[in-house]
């Protein structure tokens, strides 16, 4: 019988541990400087398909991206992940009032995703088998929620950092994918920060170094590798 993980994959770092630069925003999703950590991700196929054009990179680099988002049969997100805006639904001090997440009509997932959030929203059906549920209830009730959509198939952490975070100190995280990229951003959004991995019963497993970055896989004794 196949056991479902709940998996960080694909996650990028930088050598100073931030998993985000400061001040998300429209223009910068990933904070001030955060897209440096994610060079190593762009140029794959992977990708590529995602964005709706041709071609890419294969070898490692690619290996690791296709990793990151297929398998998975649900996905939970922290509110940032989904967009820029705050408080209730709609943001009356944001300008695009019908804001659907970062990804247009048709979004990479192709699966139940989970929003994490502290305002009650209706489900938003997106093209490409897409669904955004949004959760009121904190981390457990989107997991729960997240295990009877996902059948059999694993269950990815996909972020923020936040996100992350609060599913590692809840013990709740089956194995972390990370990927180390040679930036340093001496401030934005520390992944680690007061978290003892050992502690929580994550070993390193494999890492493999390209030109662009160092993948690191970290498991749990007795949790199938792979």
């Amino acid at each position: 019988m196949t056991m479902t993980k709940i998996r960080v994959a694909g996650f990028s770092l930088s050598l100073d541990g931030f998993g985000a630069g400061p001040e998300q925003s429209l223009a910068d999703p990933l904070g001030k400087r955060g897209k440096e950590l994610h060079q190593w991700f762009f140029g794959t196929r992977t990708f590529c398909k995602m964005v709706g054009k041709e071609g890419g990179s294969d070898g490692v680099d690619e290996t690791f991206a296709a990793q990151a988002m297929s398998g998975f049969g649900a996905f939970i997100l922290g509110r940032n992940m989904f967009g820029p805006p705050r408080g209730d639904w709609p943001d009356q001090d944001w300008p695009d009032q019908d804001w659907k997440g970062w990804w247009g009509d048709n979004p990479p997932y192709h699966t139940p995703v989970f929003i994490l959030t502290h305002y009650p929203r209706d489900p938003l059906v997106m093209e490409g088998g897409t669904t955004f549920n949004f959760v009121t209830g904190g981390i457990e009730q989107a997991l729960e929620q997240a295990r009877a959509a996902a059948g059999e198939l694993d269950i990815k952490i996909g972020g923020g950092v936040s996100t992350v975070r609060q599913y590692l100190q809840a013990g709740l995280i089956d194995e972390l994918q990370l990927t180390i990229s040679p930036v340093v951003l001496g401030q934005g959004e520390a992944m680690f920060s007061g978290i003892d991995l050992p502690a929580l019963g994550f070993r390193v497993t494999e890492h493999v170094t390209t030109e662009s970055a160092t993948h690191v896989t970290l498991t749990k004794p007795g949790m199938p590798e792979g």
